[in-house]
């Protein structure tokens, strides 16, 4: 275990990396930009129809899971595709399934956001 003494300065460092890590996601993952373009239609209209604050953890929560697997996906492929340059079976099952998880966070944000946003809209075209 590393006995060093606490510093704020590499605490400070720390997130330099952090952010780093996104600037590198948004440069590199051409996926990733989708999810952005997607979060930031999600917040315009959360904040359109007014959405509740239990709306908008929930909103959230599904924002920061799709970046969240997205970043983990993009790890594990740049890590795999250092180890094994060459193509390796075991190393695309792996590749595939942290792909998966990246679908199965979207696909449950888009079903989110269509409980809450879906009856939000019906009841504007209701009043129309």
């Amino acid at each position: 275990m590393n006995k060093e003494k606490f510093s704020f300065r590499k605490r400070w460092m720390s997130f330099g990396y952090a952010f780093n890590g996104l600037k590198v996601l948004f440069a590199e993952e051409h996926n990733s930009r989708i999810h952005l373009v997607a979060a930031v239609l999600a917040i315009a209209l959360g904040w359109t129809l007014k959405l509740s604050l239990a709306e908008w953890v929930a909103i959230s929560l599904v924002i920061g899971a799709v970046f969240t697997a997205e970043l983990f996906n993009s790890a594990i492929e740049n890590l795999a595709d250092h180890l094994a340059p060459q193509k390796n079976e075991k190393i695309k099952k792996v590749k595939d399934m942290a792909a998966a998880a990246v679908l199965v966070c979207a696909i449950t944000a888009v079903a989110v956001a269509c409980f809450i946003f879906l009856p939000k809209i019906w009841e504007l075209f209701e009043k129309v």
